[in-house]
């Protein structure tokens, strides 16, 4: 036989078997991850890796009993974005799948790939909710998952950041799958063109000017020069990771419900712990801050947080992306922020710091001001707790008969408007206030007749120069 031949039936056959093994695989997760019966949203944006996804789900249709619901967004970034709405539309329409679209007219800041994320995950769930689907699909492949790996490998991360991104994660209540994780962009090509779909392409993925087009571009061949299959490799680096993570967040789950309360970490208690420990505690503390732009926090960041709670100064503020602002307050470290700030409950112990500084429980002092406060254990219900003021708060004042509203105590005395939502009162387990320290005592305050067995002391905070 001609060698022409020979090599001919031989690139035949590798591309129907790699084709046949893309199509098992992927397929094969879809049908073990969705319930038949189901409505599936699937982004797709027209490009080869989503066609290629919206073409499985339409094989597995008719298996599955599934109902498509096509998502698009229309970035309005480029001038084909137009074209690409009308070409993903019709391919929708004609192939009998429900469409839903959003065009982003303009970006409200600098940084549109994050903000375009976040527009992008609310417009998927506003759909989600409208259909009543738990599964969100998307078209991230093995080629995708190296790149996001090498970026935050070299930007710096987390051990959850490190691992890239799941082929199932749970956002919201619905489920996030990706089924094209087990195989690269050549996969996805050869698929397209074995099979007769069309696709659009989008030139700015050539652009380097793009951090992720650089490590597509020229770090990727290089990678794959060495190793056809090192999409597999990374596959499994990341799995494995996850693994780790797992176990890893269950110490840390356990760690930080004793050392993380009211928001507030507890900085003697954390620095007892191991450096890994406290760094994954740090990054837990922070999701729940970020959230979505977790991203947003490098490992520099955390570097930074770690060097202020082992600072000689017990006061320190520490500056971090998106204008959020980390306080450390004596032995406690929190989020500077009105939310936080104007919602918190403290329960009193023998010392308590919160944001405006600390309450301790003196033996005996000498001093008679507003800063201490002298209570008997047998006129109020027990346990104590500092929280911030609220609206309709009123104290009974010392020596005058009746009750103020604190909100025209805080006029009288010139309270910082900003602040006075937040600024701390003392109560007893019934809500009544014992005392607004540093400001006023109650009529609780059992000094001017010599019963009380119960001395609070308010060191209120000032920040170091």
């Amino acid at each position: 036989m001609d060698n022409k031949k020979v090599v001919f039936i031989y690139d035949f056959f590798c591309v129907i078997i790699h084709v046949g093994d893309f199509m098992n695989k992927s397929i094969d997760f879809i049908k073990n991850n969705i319930d038949d019966g189901s409505t599936v949203v699937v982004a797709v944006s027209s490009g080869p890796d989503s066609m290629t996804l919206l073409s499985l789900l339409l094989e597995l249709r008719k298996e599955k009993k599934l109902r498509i619901v096509v998502a698009h967004i229309n970035h309005n970034l480029r001038d084909e974005s137009e074209e690409e709405f009308d070409f993903t539309k019709k391919y929708a329409l004609d192939h009998d799948c429900d469409f839903e679209w959003i065009k982003f007219d303009e970006y409200e800041t600098n940084s549109i790939e994050n903000e375009a994320r976040e527009r992008r995950y609310k417009f998927f769930e506003e759909v989600l909710n409208k259909y009543n689907s738990k599964y969100l699909l998307t078209a991230h492949h093995g080629d995708d998952l190296i790149e996001t790996i090498l970026m935050r490998l070299t930007r710096g991360s987390s051990l959850t950041g490190y691992s890239g991104f799941k082929k199932i994660s749970k956002r919201n209540g619905y489920f996030i799958l990706r089924p094209l994780i087990f195989y690269t962009k050549e996969d996805i090509l050869k698929y397209l063109e074995n099979n007769n779909i069309p696709y659009r392409i989008d030139k700015t993925n050539f652009s380097k000017k793009y951090t992720r087009n650089r490590y597509r571009l020229d770090i990727l061949p290089l990678l794959k020069k060495e190793d056809i299959d090192v999409h597999k490799k990374y596959l499994k680096f990341s799995e494995e990771l996850e693994e780790i993570n797992s176990f890893v967040d269950n110490y840390i789950n356990g760690r930080y419900e004793n050392i993380v309360s009211n928001n507030m970490i507890n900085l003697s208690l954390l620095k007892k712990e191991d450096n890994y420990i406290i760094k994954q505690i740090l990054y837990k503390y922070l999701f729940n801050i970020y959230k979505d732009n977790i991203k947003l926090i490098e490992s520099k960041h955390v570097d930074i947080i770690i060097n202020s709670i082992f600072d000689e100064k017990s006061n320190l503020e520490i500056s971090l992306p998106n204008e959020i602002v980390m306080q450390k307050s004596y032995d406690m470290l929190m989020v500077k922020n009105e939310v936080f700030m104007d919602n918190y409950k403290i329960e009193l112990k023998r010392e308590t710091i919160f944001p405006f500084g600390k309450i301790v429980a003196l033996d005996n002092t000498d001093l008679t001001d507003n800063y201490v406060c002298h209570l008997d254990s047998t006129t109020i219900k027990f346990p104590l707790y500092v929280r911030n003021k609220r609206d309709g708060d009123y104290i009974e004042v010392l020596n005058l008969k009746g009750k103020k509203k604190i909100k025209d105590i805080f006029i009288d005395e010139k309270i910082n408007k900003d602040i006075r939502n937040s600024y701390p009162v003392v109560v007893d387990s019934d809500d009544n206030i014992l005392w607004i320290p540093g400001i006023k005592k109650s009529k609780y305050d059992g000094l001017k007749a010599g019963k009380y067995d119960i001395i609070l002391w308010y060191n209120k905070e000032e920040n170091d120069e």
